[in-house]
């Protein structure tokens, strides 16, 4: 059986390199335009050259999200930002996720070399779809996540062997078709098939008896009323052996509006279930409470396997809360360790640390306090605890907490840190 790629999503740069040092075949990004997801930070073109040199330095690919589904006045750009892409140096990307038709014959024509695969916003759920894409040209085919694994093993059955199937396996849940939602844009013009979805499927909810305009029944699940659009999220870190039978080419994560720390959580774990179950079957089942209590620690609504194994019921909607259960905090990446000895800044300052002290320099996210307990989480997979023994600014001025987000900090911790290891601390800030 092949070892199928795994894809995880970046927002922006420092996702990027995260993703990559956390496990990831390959990520997914999308430029300042024609990506669906408007919200996110997204790259700019230095980001994005920058990106791609770091991922293909450590052997993993960059894909470009470019599948909104274009209007007329999207064209023009869309071709001036196709030849931008071709003409990226040193590496441009690997590959292209599109969905319109017309911005797949610009990609065509204007960057031929790169790699095209169709997005899951196409709408590909049968065979003779992934031919005529294969007919044009296109290497890849993201599946409709309204397709069962036993419809995934019939279309790799009826399709060239050279041409791959890539499938979510883990992330948020559409309440509309592959992805192609009105809501956003009817209540607040803002249209999520361009990348600028509100997400009102969370929103709370009541309902309006026809011939009672304006009297509004709420349907109680508890006294904050009902979130009937609201699924839970995909989860198959316990379905690795269905998805590798089924001829699955490539595990997708969603979540390009996720934080480091999700993307190194999910990153990491798919990683060590993929790794683990190729390696033994058995290994892969008696690893899975680890896999299981990491994934819970990172942002999640509860999980299902969605269409996988059948139709959805009424189990996999959420209709009580709108909100996501989160059980670690994110506090900061490893971005570069010095001794204090190099720090000149730090002479006199550092309070019982030696010269051969190590000092982790983060960009604070959350808040956090000298003396205490936290979590380095290394990508090898260890969570290993240690001690805030020493905060420092970038002025060498000795802090007792670090309330202000972004703030650039050293820390002397108990345990030695690496660069690319990721802080966090258990429970909610």
């Amino acid at each position: 059986m092949k070892k199928p790629e795994l894809l995880i999503p970046a927002s922006s740069l420092e996702v990027l390199k995260t993703a990559v040092c956390f496990g990831a075949d390959a990520v997914y990004i999308g430029g300042e335009a024609f990506g669906l997801r408007a919200k996110a930070k997204n790259f700019s073109m230095e980001e994005m050259a920058e990106g791609i040199v770091f991922a293909h330095s450590r052997g993993a690919k960059v894909y470009v999200t470019a599948n909104i589904l274009a209007h007329n006045g999207d064209l023009t750009g869309a071709e001036q930002y196709f030849a931008e892409l071709n003409n990226m140096k040193p590496d441009a990307p690997d590959a292209l996720i599109i969905s319109d038709p017309g911005m797949y014959m610009l990609a065509k024509e204007i960057c031929p070399q790169i790699e095209r695969h169709i997005s899951t916003q196409a709408n590909n759920t049968n065979y003779l779809t992934y031919r005529f894409w294969w007919e044009q040209g296109a290497k890849r085919v993201v599946s409709a996540r309204e397709l069962s694994l036993r419809e995934i093993a019939e279309i790799r059955k009826q399709i060239p062997a050279e041409m791959e199937i890539e499938s979510f396996v883990h992330g948020a849940m559409c309440i509309s078709y592959s992805g192609r939602c009105l809501l956003s844009s009817y209540f607040t013009g803002r249209d999520a098939n361009k990348g600028a979805c509100t997400h009102p499927c969370r929103w709370k909810y009541a309902v309006v008896e026809e011939t009672r305009p304006g009297e509004y029944l709420p349907v109680y699940e508890n006294e904050r009323g009902t979130y009937i659009f609201n699924s839970k999220d995909l989860c198959m870190i316990e379905h690795i052996p269905e998805m590798v039978e089924a001829g699955i080419d490539s595990f997708k994560i969603e979540g390009r509006m996720k934080t480091a720390l999700y993307v190194a959580a999910v990153a990491r774990t798919y990683r060590k279930a993929i790794d683990d179950y190729f390696e033994s079957e058995q290994k892969y089942k008696d690893n899975m409470e680890w896999y299981r209590a990491e994934i819970a620690k990172c942002t999640y609504r509860q999980f299902t396997t969605g269409f996988y194994f059948g139709r959805p019921d009424e189990t996999t909607q959420i209709y009580d809360n709108n909100t996501y259960i989160n059980e670690s905090v994110y506090l900061g990446i490893v971005e570069e360790v010095r001794l204090a000895s190099e720090l000149p800044f730090l002479e006199n300052k550092t309070e019982g640390a030696v010269d051969g002290s190590l000092l982790a320099r983060i960009s604070q996210r959350n808040k956090f306090s000298l003396g205490e307990g936290i979590e380095i989480m290394k990508p090898s997979g260890e969570n290993i605890p240690v001690v805030v023994k020493g905060i420092y600014t970038e002025e060498g001025e000795p802090v007792e907490s670090a309330p202000h987000p972004k703030q650039v900090l050293w820390l002397l911790l108990s345990v030695r840190a690496e660069q690319y290891d990721l802080l966090r601390v258990e429970g909610k800030r």
